[in-house]
């Protein structure tokens, strides 16, 4: 079973939206049919943009949102990780890049262009990069 990573998009899709898109991929994650897998920083990464006043989110809803994520994902010490040969111009999202890139095969869904243009290339290393929901499948 490939590993797969969830940048901070596809999670506010699952946990705040409640996007229908998602709704399969929710489904896989809360009953363990798929290896999702976070690290330190991907965790603090979602934490910082759930708690933005966009989302209008409190606390109490915030640490639901992200004891759900975290009972879920597998963890990965992010102190281990190799750095991706490929640079994403938007630096947050770098880590889910390197996370991807230390767990091949591993499957990336992301709607962020930054992540996707680099697609093509992560293929050849048994990266899957995708905006498809349901590409956890695969």
């Amino acid at each position: 079973m490939k590993s797969v990573v969830l940048d901070t998009n596809i999670l506010l899709d699952i946990f705040v939206f409640n996007d229908k898109r998602a709704t399969n991929l929710k489904q896989a994650l809360l009953n363990g049919s798929i290896s999702a897998v976070a690290s330190q920083k991907t965790l603090l990464e979602f934490a910082d943009v759930i708690s933005r006043p966009l989302f209008k989110l409190d606390e109490a809803t915030q640490a639901v949102i992200m004891s759900q994520w975290q009972s879920t994902a597998q963890q990965y010490d992010d102190s281990n990780l190799v750095p991706a040969p490929w640079k994403c111009q938007d630096t947050d999202d770098q880590v889910f890049l390197d996370l991807a890139y230390q767990l091949r095969p591993a499957i990336l869904i992301s709607k962020d262009n930054a992540l996707l243009c680099i697609a093509s290339q992560a293929a050849l290393e048994n990266i899957l990069i995708t905006s498809d929901y349901s590409a956890f499948r695969l």
